[in-house]
């Protein structure tokens, strides 16, 4: 993955106007996440740490996301969205029978665990869980659609790019509260906001209609 806004980090501004307490504490605990234990069985971490890592990598020459962890622990808690299809189990449950079941599928296509099968026969997977062309009698019980569509894209897209290293690495500024932001305009940005590589910072208010600034 390029990395187009190599030196830049939005922890950078931690102590600034851009963030107030509220924003330093969400943040911070975001970066100080740790894996509950006993949530998961081995098989099943391995299996979701293969799934991670193939949907949300990690982002090189940054710090580590704690992004399973996040994942793990809205397992953990259970935790709805405030909705949920009347075709699929709660949070925990989903996850539990979606992991078993990637597992499984892996093992009756190639005779592997998930977690050993090679990057493009994982993708594969991937693409028949999202299809719904699943085989393995482990899908009985959760449609494999709506455990990708409403389950396991969301839960870990969500965890991985409210992080600051994601942010950094997308040039994202993050947060801007209670400074916010100003140059709201195109190929406009403010001082503290990140730079692409071969740019040329445009700081300044941006251009009205007219001519006038």
């Amino acid at each position: 993955m390029d990395d187009r806004y190599r030196g830049y980090d939005v922890l950078a501004k931690r102590g600034t106007l851009s963030w107030n307490d509220k924003t330093r504490e969400v943040v911070d605990a975001r970066i100080a996440a740790e894996m509950p234990d006993g949530v998961l069985t081995d098989r099943q971490l391995a299996t979701l740490r293969r799934v991670k890592d193939r949907i949300c990598p990690e982002f090189p020459g940054r710090p580590p996301t704690t992004t399973l962890a996040l994942v793990v622990r809205k397992i953990a808690q259970d935790t709805s969205d405030g909705f949920r299809l009347a075709e699929m189990p709660g949070t925990a449950e989903a996850w539990r029978l979606g992991l078993d079941a990637i597992d499984a599928e892996a093992l009756q296509r190639h005779g592997m665990p998930f977690a050993e099968i090679a990057e493009d026969e994982a993708d594969a997977i991937f693409a028949l869980v999202e299809s719904g062309g699943t085989e393995a009698a482990e899908w009985a019980s959760l449609p494999p659609r709506s455990f990708w569509q409403y389950r396991l894209v969301p839960d870990l897209v969500s965890a991985h790019w409210a992080q600051p290293q994601a942010w950094s690495a997308m040039g994202f500024g993050g947060p801007a509260s209670p400074r916010g932001y100003v140059r709201l305009d195109a190929n406009k940005r403010d001082p503290w906001e990140a730079v692409e590589h071969g740019d040329t910072p445009r700081f300044g208010w941006p251009r009205r209609s007219g001519g006038h600034r």
